[in-house]
C-alpha cells in the first residue's frame, strides 16, 4: 500500500472507530429498551451478535492497516542491530548514570572484555593512567553542556596494555530533553599511531645509518645552546668527514661504501656519551654535539678518541679497509652563540684540517674565517678566469738520458691573476677539482697545448710530444675520448705528438671502465703515461693490462736520492718493473747531478726537473726547442 494512502487511513481511521463505537452503543441501548418493552430473546441475541461482530471487525482492520508499517520498522531495527553487531568500531551503551548496559562484539575484540564482564560496570574499568583528572572533567563538561564529545584518548585493555583510540560519545535524550543514555563509539588507532611514529622517525633520522639527520641535529643544537646559555656552560660542535672515502666508494662500489658508513656511525656513537648527539648530514659528513661542559679540553679528548678509533681496520665482507677522518671543532660561546655560526666555523676548521694533511683535528680560529673568505674570493675569480683569458701555459722539457735530446715537454697551467699576480697551481687546482671547474679548464689546456705544438711544428722547430695532465673529474667524463679526438681534428695536431698523463689513483679508481677508455685513447695513436707512480693504490694486475707507454717515478722518491736507501730501492724497483713490462721510465723532480747519475746508472730512460730549468711560457720555450739538446754530466753536447 502506498505510504500516502496509509497516512490518510491512519488519520481517518480513529474518527471512523469512534463513529462505529457510537453506532454500537446506540444499538445496545435500543436492545435494552426493546427487551424492556418487547422481551423477545431471539431479537436480543441477534442484536448482541451484531454488536460483537462490529466490535471484532474494528481492531482486526486496524491491525491489517498497521502491519506493513510495523514490518518495515522491525526490518529497520534488525538492520541497525546487524550493523552495530558487525561494525569494526566498538560500541558501548550506558544508562544516564554511566553504567554499561550493552556492548557490541567489536568492543570485546578491542578491549578483551566479554559482554558479561562489561555489562553492569562503569567505563572507568577501561581507564589508563595517561590522562589527568582535568582531562576527564573537560570531557564530561562537554557531554553535559553540548551533548557530544570526540577526541583521541588512551584506554587500557583487559590484558593491561594501554592503547590509543578515537572516541566519540553522544548523549541520548527523550522527548522532554532529559538524558536517558550515553552511546560511545570508538576504534583502535594503534596502527595509525605506529605509522605516524615511523614517518616522524624517518623525517628526523638518516635512512642508512639511523643516526639523527641534519634537521634533528639542528633542533638539538638550538635547544642545547639555550640550555648552555641559561646554565653558563659551554658546548662543542665537531664536524668531520672521511678521508678519501670517494676512492673506496668508487673502487669497491656503493654497497661497500654504504656498509663502511654504517660501521663509522657505530664507532662514532661508541666514542661519546648517551647525552651527546652523533648525526649524519649526508655523504661521508658527520657531526657530533657535545652539550653542557665546563672545560674545552673535553672536545679535544673526544676528537682524539674518534681519531684513535679509526686506527683499527673496518672489516666488511672479505675487505679490510683503513680510513681516517679529519675533524673541525667550534666551541660556544667563544666561537659563536648561534647554531648557524657554530656549524659554519666547525666546517671552516674541518677544511683547514684537510688542507693541513688530513687525519687530524683543528680547533676553529678567527684567522680561518679570513682564509675561508679568501678561498671564496678565489673561487669566484676562478670561475671568471677562463672568459677573462687569465690562464697561460708553461712548458717543462723532458730529457732522454741516453742522448740528451728533448723528447717531449709537459704543459703546466698557470694563472695570471690581475691583483694576486702569478698564482701557483697548488693553490687553485684543488679548488678547481672541488668545484668542477677543472673540466672546462682541462679542455682549455688540451686545446691550447695542441694548437701551440702545431704552431711550433709549422715554424720548422724539432717536433716533440706535448704532455697534458688529465684530472680525475675529466677522466670520469663519458665523452672524454670523443672530446680529445675532436680537439686533434680541430687543431690539426698528429696524435703521435700528444701524450696524456693520468695519475695512478685515477687510473685504478674505475678498473674495467678505465681499461676501456685507455684502449680507445691508445687506438688513436696517443701516448699514455702513468703519473705519480708508487703513491696510489697500485694494482699490477691492471697495470699489465693497461695500454700505457710510460711510468713516471714520483718526485717524492727522487728528492732524497742518493742519500735515502729506501728511495733508491723504490726507484730501482720501479725501473725494473717498467722495463719488464716494456714501458719507458721517466723520473720527476730531478734537481741535482747526483740524482741524474744514479738514475742513468740504473737505466732510467728520461728525466724532468729544475736541473734543466724551470717551466717557461711558450714564447720563451722556443729557444729551448731550438737548442734541441742538453749537455749531460760527463757527456759531450749532443745535437738533435
Amino acid at each position: 500500500m502506498p505510504l500516502q494512502k496509509k497516512e490518510v487511513l491512519l488519520n481517518i481511521y480513529p474518527r471512523l472507530l469512534l463513529i462505529l463505537i457510537g453506532i454500537a452503543t446506540v444499538h445496545l441501548l435500543s436492545a435494552l429498551l426493546l427487551r424492556h418493552f418487547l422481551p423477545h430473546q431471539e431479537m436480543m441475541c441477534e442484536l448482541s451478535e451484531t454488536i460483537l461482530i462490529l466490535l471484532g471487525i474494528i481492531p482486526l482492520s486496524y491491525i491489517y492497516l498497521l502491519h506493513p508499517l510495523l514490518s518495515e520498522m522491525t526490518g529497520r531495527l534488525h538492520l541497525a542491530s546487524k550493523v552495530i553487531e558487525n561494525t569494526i568500531e566498538g560500541v558501548t551503551v550506558t544508562d544516564s548514570e554511566g553504567t554499561i548496559i550493552s556492548v557490541n562484539p567489536a568492543f570485546t575484540v578491542i578491549t578483551g572484555y566479554a559482554p558479561e564482564e562489561a555489562i553492569g560496570q562503569n567505563p572507568r574499568v577501561l581507564k589508563s593512567d595517561r590522562h589527568t583528572p582535568d582531562f576527564y572533567a573537560r570531557m564530561w563538561s562537554d557531554l553535559l553542556t553540548r551533548g557530544h564529545w570526540s577526541g583521541e584518548i588512551w584506554n587500557r585493555r583487559k590484558s593491561g596494555e594501554a592503547y590509543p583510540e578515537w572516541l566519540t560519545i553522544s548523549a541520548i535524550q527523550d522527548e522532554h530533553g532529559v538524558t536517558t543514555h550515553f552511546v560511545a563509539i570508538f576504534h583502535d588507532i594503534t596502527e595509525i599511531k605506529q605509522n605516524e611514529e615511523k614517518i616522524h622517525y624517518h623525517a628526523y633520522h638518516d635512512a642508512l645509518t639511523e643516526l639523527p639527520n641534519r634537521q634533528l641535529f639542528n633542533d638539538r643544537l638550538a635547544l642545547a645552546l639555550t640550555h648552555a646559555k641559561r646554565n653558563k656552560n659551554s658546548l662543542a660542535v665537531l664536524f668531520l668527514d672521511l678521508d678519501r672515502f670517494k676512492t673506496i666508494n668508487d673502487t669497491l662500489g656503493h654497497l661497500i661504501g654504504d656498509r663502511l658508513l654504517q660501521e663509522v656511525a657505530t664507532r662514532l656513537t661508541g666514542c661519546v656519551r648517551a647525552d651527546d648527539t652523533v648525526a649524519r648530514l649526508g655523504g661521508d659528513e658527520f657531526t657530533v654535539l657535545l652539550p653542557d661542559f665546563h672545560h674545552p679540553e673535553r672536545a679535544i679528548l673526544v676528537a682524539q678518541k674518534i681519531a684513535a678509533s679509526f686506527e683499527l681496520p673496518f672489516r666488511i665482507d672479505d675487505h679490510e679497509l683503513f680510513s681516517s677522518t679529519s675533524i673541525g671543532i667550534s666551541i660556544s660561546p667563544m666561537d659563536g652563540e648561534s647554531a648557524e655560526t657554530l656549524m659554519k666555523n666547525a666546517d671552516t676548521a674541518l677544511y683547514r684540517a684537510k688542507e693541513s694533511g688530513r687525519n687530524q683535528y683543528q680547533l676553529y680560529t678567527p684567522a680561518m674565517n679570513e682564509r675561508a673568505l679568501e678561498r671564496l674570493d678565489m673561487e669566484n675569480d676562478l670561475r671568471r678566469a677562463l672568459e677573462r683569458q687569465e690562464f697561460l701555459l708553461h712548458y717543462h722539457p723532458r730529457i732522454d738520458l741516453a742522448t740528451g735530446r728533448m723528447r717531449s715537454a709537459e704543459a703546466l697551467i698557470r694563472w695570471q691573476h690581475p691583483t694576486r699576480g702569478l698564482v701557483s697551481p697548488g693553490e687553485f687546482i684543488p679548488l678547481a677539482e672541488e668545484t668542477g671547474m677543472i673540466v672546462p679548464i682541462g679542455r682549455w689546456v688540451l686545446e691550447t697545448a695542441c694548437a701551440q705544438n702545431v704552431r711550433w711544428i709549422a715554424q720548422g722547430l724539432p717536433p716533440i710530444r706535448v704532455a697534458v695532465n688529465l684530472s680525475a673529474r675529466q677522466f670520469q667524463q663519458e665523452n672524454l675520448v670523443q672530446m680529445i679526438s675532436d680537439t686533434l681534428t680541430t687543431t690539426g695536431l698528429d696524435a703521435q705528438y700528444l701524450e696524456l698523463e693520468i695519475t695512478e689513483s685515477v687510473a685504478m679508481q674505475h678498473g674495467e671502465k678505465s681499461l676501456v677508455m685507455l684502449r680507445e685513447l691508445h687506438a688513436l695513436d696517443i701516448n699514455l703515461s702513468i703519473d705519480d707512480f708508487g703513491t696510489g693504490y697500485s694494482s699490477l694486475g691492471y697495470l699489465k693490462r693497461f695500454p700505457v707507454d710510460a711510468l713516471k717515478i714520483d718526485q717524492s722518491f727522487v728528492r732524497d736520492i742518493p742519500h735515502d736507501a729506501d728511495d733508491e730501492a723504490i726507484a730501482i724497483a720501479i725501473i725494473a718493473l717498467a722495463h719488464t713490462l716494456n714501458l719507458l721510465v721517466i723520473a720527476e723532480g730531478v734537481e741535482q747531478e747526483s740524482q741524474l747519475r744514479f738514475l742513468r746508472q740504473h737505466g732510467c730512460d728520461e728525466i724532468q726537473g729544475f736541473l734543466f730549468g724551470r717551466p717557461l711560457p711558450a714564447e720563451t720555450f722556443v729557444s729551448v726547442l731550438r737548442q734541441g739538446a742538453f749537455a749531460l754530466p760527463e757527456d759531450e753536447l749532443l745535437t738533435v
